[in-house]
């Protein structure tokens, strides 16, 4: 039976790499008490009195009160303001020429639409491509920013309205506030009637597994969606009401999506930004999304 042993008797130096054993042995396999490099322990100690170093130079250690200043009184949050504060300064007569400038003015002249389009798609990146898509592609529930379809309206006015005070945003009195109500949800059609119905939208954007139209689909429709969404499906940018002749759908265009949309009703959330962002940065990102390419 073997055992593991501690003997200062045995420490003996090895033959073969001339190094003192630390008198622990396994089955005949001895340990070698092998020092560390001179470099690494060089190194450790060199850390060590760095890090004391820099804990007495910079803020370092919590206190009761806060924490040490430490002897330069350094903060990173001072370096970012003092930087901010350099590039407001060399951004400023750009920012103050747009603005000053009204929403067309800034269009219409070449050298204020370039910088309104490099201040807003900064301020794209960091506030809308989570949702909307780093080139403002969409996703199912958000709008698409590329293409000609608005369900608030394209003009750069329209787009301004929509930033500032967001999209059902509750805690905006401004906000865009219209919903679709739940049809199926609230009793207002049966599941049967909602699949007629789903049917007859369908048939407007002629998707290609669409039914021909029927007169029940068109007289359902007539009577619970044409108000809101028009008597040809080409919707309502006042009520926020898509149009439903395209083939674009902010939901999908398969039966299942169109049904669950008309028995569940609602609407997607858009945050106000008028409180978050200055004004100038809300008209560059105004200008950036109209010039994505469906701006009207």
């Amino acid at each position: 039976m073997s055992e593991d042993t501690f003997d200062k008797g045995k420490i003996k130096i090895d033959e073969v790499s001339g190094t003192p054993t630390t008198g622990h042995e396994w089955d005949g396999i001895e340990e070698l008490n092998t020092p560390l490099p001179r470099w690494w322990v060089w190194t450790f100690w060199i850390t060590i009195v760095w890090g004391v170093g820099y804990t007495i130079v910079y803020p370092a250690w919590p206190t009761f009160s806060g924490g040490t200043q430490g002897v330069t009184a350094w903060h990173s949050r001072d370096q970012v303001a003092a930087e901010v504060a350099d590039l407001q300064t060399l951004r400023g007569p750009v920012l103050d020429k747009i603005k000053d400038a009204p929403l067309d003015k800034i269009e219409s002249d070449p050298d204020l639409l370039a910088a309104a389009r490099t201040v807003g798609k900064v301020a794209f990146a960091a506030n809308c491509a989570s949702c909307h898509g780093a080139g403002g592609q969409g996703a199912k529930g958000y709008a698409n920013l590329n293409d000609d379809d608005w369900i608030w309206g394209g003009k750069l006015s329209d787009i301004q309205q929509t930033i500032e005070h967001g999209v059902r945003w509750d805690a905006d009195k401004a906000t865009r506030a219209s919903a679709m109500p739940a049809f199926g949800r609230d009793g207002l059609l049966t599941p049967e009637q909602i699949s007629v119905v789903a049917d007859h939208v369908r048939t407007y954007a002629e998707t290609p597994d669409s039914d021909a139209p029927t007169a029940e689909g068109e007289k359902l429709y007539a009577e619970n969606c044409a108000a809101c969404h028009g008597v040809e499906g080409k919707g309502n940018p006042e009520l926020g009401a898509p149009a439903l002749y395209d083939q674009v759908w902010l939901y999908g265009s398969d039966k299942p999506s169109v049904v669950a949309r008309i028995a569940n009703g609602g609407g997607a959330v858009m945050p106000a930004w008028k409180d978050r962002l200055d004004d100038t940065t809300i008209k560059a990102l105004a200008v950036y999304v109209h010039s994505l390419g469906g701006g009207q």
